[in-house]
């Protein structure tokens, strides 16, 4: 019998061992190769210049990500946090592309200073805004979420106003471990020792910390000095790897994790975390480069791949407790008055948006073919939005859901990506199915994992955020080939509007009465899903049949209208739950209001665009991610 436990505690740590062993094995073919090839000087300088300094950051990167992941986790008490869910890398890289269009000059120094200020700050902000709930593990992460997509908007907004820098940013950010030097290596193994030694310093005060906050106290503990601490540690580590190497995600989530589950506790995690994350970042990077992918996918995207999954995997099985929504009772407020006052609203969006700066009648009459598009377009995409998030906040009964928190936005770039690298120029009723069909397929998978795991809706979040990193990975796979493929996913993502013409509007508007329309139809299910599966059966509707009818018109509305706006313009989440804050509770004027808010946003968000630094214009999407993600901030920040 002990012979058995000792076996079952061994074989996880046997598995690691066998993984390091394929590691080095498949770094032994390529460096073999090189041999082989006659060992001239051009494969020396390869060996020594590029092939074994990647080797190298590989190892030393995934470490310190893995110890970075341990300590955030272990200060915060949060298996969920890593730089990635906490904002820390987003953050790092709107501070790094400050830097390189304002201050280039700054070099490696002031690039690394940077990474640190820019994660620090975004932490801060997440921490502020969870530290009313206590730091609950669920909205710290949803925190770091919503901070990341604003910053990483603000980063797409600062680099296309500089549009020479924003390929090498974008490649940039995917993480690459490609290396022409030592030098990455050495300043990553420089803050990983520097780390290591604070850990060691940090190993009982954290012990004593897990304890209990009041237990701490209790000890003489200083709990805040402590957290600040780790957390101080845990950026700097991760902010070091972001700034030599770029974003690699899901590590610093992995490598804690995987070294619990395979048996480590308390103060071994930190020692084993570092270990497990070299192993891995070490053998993803060694598979991407056997199968000759090494210079076309990034290495963090070829890390979501594997992180995603994992998170999803998690969330089931994590020992956190769903709260329920704390939304105060809406304002009774007479519908009609407030659908009035919406659709003046909208109204008065259209005329500002045609009308400002047009000189005279004659500049009128003159800017109105290139005006007219936009804005009929920009109004339907904002509408289709509003209405897919008006299904899914009631399908899933969470108030702030929306297709783009979800996930579904970026399915429907899998989706799009998908038609244009096996049909090069497509039309946009192809380009519509194709990601209609992607949007379906990744809100098909959020709610399997919802349904099957019973995950209450702030985990259907976190889910969605795993799909959404997971859809984007293969985004930027797609993207880095550099094929005209990738440029116009790239014009896709940032939701660009400059080359919308009359046709395309006509089918925007068109594909927003067609879709939207057989909406109305299900204003009973609407009403009466929400109230749960037992009380939908017991009057009659077929929970099923309905889901699955919900289901698709919500992934055909979110697929169209991503086409106009790009996959994270938050508006299916903000028009939603802004007009259901101002009384409208029932589904029809629900869905009503929030199509007139969505579409007047979304005017207002194009007419901004082409104006707040005129004469250059700012893409739709990323300008109402902007707008839309304040407003989410404000919330979380709220309750």
């Amino acid at each position: 019998m002990a012979e058995a436990g000792t076996a079952s505690r061994l074989a996880p740590w046997l598995i690691w061992g066998a993984l390091a062993a394929l590691a080095a094995a498949l770094s032994l073919d390529q460096i073999l190769g090189l041999a082989a090839r006659g060992g001239s000087d051009i494969d020396h300088a390869l060996f020594v210049y590029s092939l074994a300094p990647r080797i190298a950051v590989a190892i030393v990167a995934g470490a310190a990500l893995g110890l970075s992941g341990a300590l955030l986790q272990a200060a915060l008490d949060n298996p969920l946090a890593e730089p990635s869910t906490l904002g820390v890398f987003a953050g790092a890289q709107l501070a790094l592309g400050a830097i390189s269009v304002f201050a280039p000059a700054l070099g490696a120094f002031g690039r690394e200073a940077a990474a640190l200020c820019g994660g620090a700050g975004a932490a801060a902000l997440v921490l502020a805004l969870g530290w009313r709930r206590k730091l609950d593990p669920v909205t710290v992460v949803l925190c770091g979420m919503v901070v990341a997509m604003v910053a990483s908007s603000l980063t797409a907004a600062l680099i296309l106003a500089r549009g020479e820098y924003l390929f090498a940013l974008l490649i940039w950010g995917g993480g690459s471990l490609a290396q022409e030097g030592w030098r990455a290596t050495g300043a990553i193994a420089a803050v990983l020792v520097v780390g290591a030694f604070a850990t060691l310093v940090l190993i009982r005060p954290l012990a004593t910390l897990a304890a209990g906050e009041a237990s701490a106290r209790s000890l003489g503990a200083p709990a805040p000095l402590i957290r600040i601490s780790a957390l101080g540690v845990g950026v700097l580590l991760a902010t070091t790897v972001a700034a030599e190497v770029g974003l690699i995600a899901f590590v610093g989530l992995a490598a804690p994790t995987l070294a619990r589950l395979s048996g480590a506790r308390s103060w071994r995690t930190l020692a084993v975390a570092p270990v497990i994350g070299a192993i891995l970042l070490w053998l993803t990077d060694s598979l991407v480069r056997h199968l000759g992918s090494g210079e076309t996918i990034p290495a963090g995207a070829a890390t979501a791949l594997l992180g995603a999954p994992l998170l999803l995997w998690l969330l089931p099985r994590l020992h956190l407790a769903d709260r329920p929504a704390s939304e105060r009772a809406p304002r009774r407020r007479a519908p009609r008055n407030v659908l009035i006052a919406l659709a003046a609203l909208f109204v008065l969006a259209s005329v500002a948006a045609l009308t400002i700066g047009a000189a005279s009648g004659a500049g009128f009459v003159e800017l109105l073919p290139f005006r007219a598009p936009r804005t009929a377009a920009a109004a339907a995409s904002g509408a289709m939005l509003a209405a897919a998030g008006v299904i899914l906040q009631r399908l899933t009964g969470n108030p702030i859901a929306g297709p783009e928190v979800l996930g579904v936005g970026a399915g429907a770039g899998v989706g799009l990506a998908v038609v244009l690298v096996a049909a090069g120029s497509a039309s946009f009723g192809l380009q519509t199915l194709g990601a209609a069909l992607g949007a379906l397929g990744a809100l098909g998978l959020i709610l399997g994992v919802a349904g099957r795991d019973r995950l209450g809706p702030e985990r259907m979040l976190l889910a969605g955020a795993g799909i959404s990193a997971l859809c984007l990975a293969g985004l930027n796979a797609v993207i880095a080939t550099g094929s005209p493929s990738a440029f116009a996913l790239l014009a896709w993502i940032t939701g660009a509007t400059d080359a919308i013409d009359g046709s395309q509007a006509i089918m925007a508007v068109v594909a927003t009465v067609a879709i939207a329309a057989p909406v109305a139809l299900t204003l009973r299910w609407l009403e009466v899903l929400p109230l749960g599966p037992a009380v939908s059966r017991s009057v009659g509707l077929n929970v099923a049949a309905a889901r699955a009818a919900l289901t698709g018109l919500a992934a055909l509305l979110t697929g169209a209208a991503a086409l106009v706006a790009g996959p994270l313009s938050f508006v299916g989440l903000v028009a939603p739950h802004a007009v259901r804050a101002l009384g409208l509770a029932r589904p029809g004027p629900h869905l009503v209001g929030a199509m007139l808010a969505g579409a007047a946003l979304m005017v207002a968000a194009d007419q901004l665009a082409r104006t707040v630094i005129f004469p250059y214009q700012l893409p739709l999407g990323l300008f109402a991610s902007l707008i839309g993600g304040g407003y989410l901030l404000f919330v979380l920040g709220r309750r």
